[in-house]
């Protein structure tokens, strides 16, 4: 197991000595490199390392404040460990820009597994953006919206104007998948299966919040279209008058 997960550094963040000091030694006894910080504001400043573990209930600042801020400077897989375990509470981290959500009491092996599962879809996904700008599979173009894997930008140009869009790294995949077969379908499951994990536990309301989030950020909800029962669909909108 040490071989397996030596090379991944944790940032711990949480305030209940007792709860750190246990995980904390778990943790490096089975093989990962680990810094603990109690406060918000340290987990900000701190080298985050190759995943963040993050507790909610801080004694300076929320727990989600923290995820948006590390979220908008880096793409570090941030996984949620907290007692807060209300549906609305998992799908606000989870569009917040966190990678998987824990409720506690959980086992040690479960969080294991979750942390090597995080870790896997990030190292894909740095090895598929990190192929040569000269790969056309890297652009994906529909109609004024241009996605770029190899440097996790998205565009659009309204009249003539473009604007890049502020994506969490949830919200980028899931447009990537639903633009790399535009005006087909995308049923929920394989949506879960492809930007999440083919094991997730999650809420499946997480894909509406971040369905949500993306409307929201092209600015008219007639980009992705939801279709009863099934799932949802990219499509550039009408410009018809009425």
């Amino acid at each position: 197991m040490t071989d397996e997960n030596g090379d991944v550094q944790v940032l711990l963040v949480e305030d209940d000595p007792s709860i750190a000091s246990s995980l904390g030694d778990s943790l490096r006894g089975a093989g990962y490199v680990v810094e603990h910080v109690a406060t918000g504001q340290a987990a900000i400043d701190a080298e985050l390392g190759d995943l963040v573990l993050l507790d909610l209930g801080l004694p300076d600042m929320d727990g989600y404040d923290v995820c948006r801020a590390i979220r908008s400077v880096s793409n570090v897989p941030i996984i949620v460990i907290t007692a807060r375990g209300e549906e609305l509470d998992r799908v606000l981290g989870l569009e917040l820009g966190a990678d998987d959500y824990v409720v506690k009491p959980f086992g040690f092996r479960e969080l294991v597994a979750r942390i090597r599962a995080v870790t896997r879809r990030a190292t894909a996904a740095s090895a598929v953006h990190g192929q040569p700008a000269d790969d056309a599979d890297d652009i994906v173009t529909v109609g004024p919206l241009q996605i770029d894997r190899r440097t996790h930008r998205v565009t659009l140009d309204t009249a003539g104007v473009v604007a890049e869009l502020a994506l969490t790294p949830k919200e980028f995949e899931l447009l990537s998948f639903l633009a790399d077969d535009a005006g087909a379908v995308r049923t929920r499951t394989d949506i879960v299966e492809h930007v999440w994990d083919a094991n997730w536990f999650g809420p499946t309301k997480t894909v509406d919040a971040h369905v949500a989030g993306i409307r929201r950020k092209l600015g008219d909800s007639r980009w992705i279209e939801a279709v009863r029962g099934v799932g949802f669909r990219l499509e550039v909108p009408s410009t018809e008058a009425d």
